[in-house]
């Protein structure tokens, strides 16, 4: 008789483990294999803050942020990390989808450490790597401030466009006078013994910006953030807490180390500051407003090929966990 009590109550436990487990809301995320965006993700899970939050995360790597953008809007993945100008584009064009900020980390122009080159009048006739390409947003913000001052870099610099290993590799040889570079490439560049001759918030508060913007974060479509706006805030809360980690206990950085690339702990303590300087430390409210701002001078110079038919940037496209109903 008691066998058979014990074996109804441990029954009833399967169940009710079995019910937690099928209860846990599943977020899919596609990211770049070679970005940071599954750095907190991989934090998260190894202190267990996606089961406390009743999670199941899948992170899907993919080798590209356009296989991304192709997952999202397949139907392949819930969310994905991105800019707010592809958001504006895909809006412009009837994709519903929402932003909301994930990182103000943007990297900065580089170059060696005896370079004659110190501000952005030295670049003239210098050739200079850009990192993600002739529509890259740093790129176009970089020409936007050079076209205030009657030049244009386009034109009287020399770039050389590339993948961001290819463009930190090419001025590590000395084949190139500066590289505008990706955050994390610039980190490992700067642990090399480069200077970050000019950094890409400076540029952004030169064209306007009150602070740091938060031009990346996470992007999903609309339905589905209606779909799921209670897990998407447990999701949200869930990466503050793992950053949170991140920021004040250095045991929390283990899980990334190998992923970090870092060959040394001076090494390593460039990407680990560089990356909690990239928080956002404002409301959604105020990064909308600069990003606007922003967005008028970017689109100015990258035109149709990059915001596609968008005017201006929608403040809707701006999705607030904290506030969603």
């Amino acid at each position: 008789m008691m066998n058979l009590r014990w074996k109804a109550v441990a029954a009833a436990v399967a169940v009710a483990f079995a019910t937690s487990a099928l209860a846990a809301d599943t977020l899919r995320i596609s990211v770049q294999k070679t970005g940071t965006v599954a750095w907190e993700i991989v934090v998260a899970k190894a202190r267990g803050l996606d089961k406390a939050a009743d999670l199941d995360i899948q992170i899907q790597e993919l080798a590209s942020t356009e296989a991304g953008k192709i997952a999202l809007q397949g139907g392949g993945a819930d969310m994905i990390v991105s800019d707010w100008l592809w958001v504006a584009r895909e809006r412009a064009l009837g994709d519903d989808l929402l932003f909301t900020p994930y990182s103000t980390a943007l990297g900065a122009l580089m170059a060696a450490k005896d370079s004659p080159v110190a501000s952005l009048a030295d670049l003239k006739g210098k050739s200079i790597g850009v990192a993600g390409g002739p529509i890259d947003k740093s790129w176009l913000m970089l020409r936007a401030l050079s076209l205030r001052s009657g030049a244009d870099l386009a034109k009287d610099a020399r770039p050389v466009y590339g993948a961001p290993p290819l463009i930190a590799e090419k001025l590590a040889q000395g084949e190139i006078d500066t590289a505008l570079e990706f955050w994390n490439f610039s980190a490992g560049l700067e642990a090399r013994g480069f200077k970050r001759v000019m950094e890409m918030a400076d540029v952004e508060k030169a064209l306007g910006a009150k602070g740091p913007v938060a031009l990346t974060g996470y992007v999903f479509k609309a339905d589905f953030a209606k779909a799921h706006a209670d897990a998407l805030k447990r999701y949200f809360e869930m990466l503050g807490k793992a950053r949170a980690a991140l920021n004040d206990d250095a045991q929390a950085w283990e899980p990334i180390r190998a992923r970090v690339g870092a060959k040394d702990d001076a090494a390593f303590e460039v990407y680990r500051r560089r990356y909690l300087d990239g928080a956002p430390k404002r409301s959604v409210a105020d990064e909308a407003a600069d990003s606007r701002a922003l967005f008028k001078v970017i689109a100015e110079v990258g035109g149709e090929q990059l915001v596609g038919p968008a005017k201006d940037l929608d403040p809707a496209l701006f999705y607030d966990p904290a506030k969603a109903p």
